[in-house]
């Protein structure tokens, strides 16, 4: 007779537990090789949206503006003085992105919220998601101040992507134009020519993270009178240019506050992504960093801005 050999109840156990050991060794390798894929594809993506805006400089010799707020007769917001059509920086740098259809499809003339313009803002052009972005990808009904529908009813594709729009906040209050009060390179109607970035291109954040999990951020533009409303309960509503704007801080009213990157109080109007230890962000010069989240709050001012005079290391980020 020959006895069937097989594992012991002991010998199975250690096999298992062998097993869960190196499983648990290896998914955290895993998991940091996926991170670090999505956060080289995402770093591609702000490096597009980068080089558009450069593309829309070199043919408009301008840089677009963070969104765009008729000045004729008619209603305002009163809080922020905004009027459509709220066209933004995304839109319009769509022709030097491959996305023509969408820049000639939309009509300005009828602004964000028209029913006409919905098939256009609405959607979701992967350039403008990041791959790490773990928030809702549906497009999202633009609320009021109260978190309700906005009486348009405007309906705003999703973006992982905002505009740096400099030290201040411009779009607390309402005043007729931002100029010579906003330092960063995009904000309402800003339309800044590459001599007004005194401190250099390569020297000033363009673009940078906000991630849908923390609140409605959209690439297309805003819709006047709108609120940007939070995911979560540590941030409170936002006027609608902080859905395609964020600022660095020190604001006028805030302390001399500083927001670095991924703040764990991170409100709408400041950048934060879902990558561990920092934030993407596209230079003027169109150059990629990886901008960790300990970086020196002075430095990120600096850097944030167009004129301060500061002098930054080039690896000082």
């Amino acid at each position: 007779m020959h006895r069937r050999r097989a594992f012991s109840l002991v010998e199975l156990l250690v096999t298992i537990a062998v097993v869960a050991l190196l499983v648990g060794l290896l998914l955290p390798a895993v998991q940091g090789a996926r991170e670090s894929a999505r956060r080289s594809n995402c770093a591609n993506h702000i490096r597009q949206l980068a080089l558009a805006t450069l593309g829309h400089e070199s043919a408009n010799r301008r840089l677009p503006a963070g969104y765009v707020s008729g000045t004729g007769p008619g209603p305002a917001d009163p809080d922020t003085l905004d009027r459509p059509p709220g066209t933004g920086w995304g839109l319009l740098i769509a022709p030097y992105l491959e996305e023509g259809a969408f820049a000639q499809g939309y009509r300005a003339d009828l602004g964000m919220a028209s029913i006409a313009n919905r098939p256009i803002v609405t959607a979701s052009p992967a350039v403008f998601r990041c791959p790490s972005d773990g928030g809702p990808r549906d497009p999202f009904t633009v609320g009021g101040g109260d978190g309700s529908p906005h009486p348009s009813g405007a309906l705003l594709g999703r973006s992982s992507y905002v505009g740096n729009a400099g030290h201040e906040e411009p779009w607390s209050g309402a005043l007729v134009s931002w100029d010579g009060i906003a330092n960063g390179p995009l904000y309402r109607n800003s339309w800044l020519r590459v001599s007004r970035v005194a401190d250099g291109m390569a020297q000033t954040v363009l673009l940078g993270e906000h991630t849908q999990r923390n609140s409605q951020k959209a690439w297309a533009g805003t819709v006047a009178g709108a609120w940007c409303q939070p995911a979560t309960a540590m941030s409170e509503p936002d006027a609608a240019a902080t859905l395609v704007l964020v600022h660095s801080g020190p604001a006028q009213g805030e302390h001399d506050i500083i927001h670095p990157p991924n703040d764990p109080l991170a409100h709408v109007c400041q950048m934060i992504a879902d990558h561990p230890q920092g934030v993407n962000v596209a230079f003027g010069d169109g150059g990629v960093r990886f901008v960790t989240e300990t970086i020196d709050h002075d430095v990120w001012a600096a850097i944030s801005s167009i004129n301060g005079n500061e002098v930054v290391r080039g690896d000082a980020p």
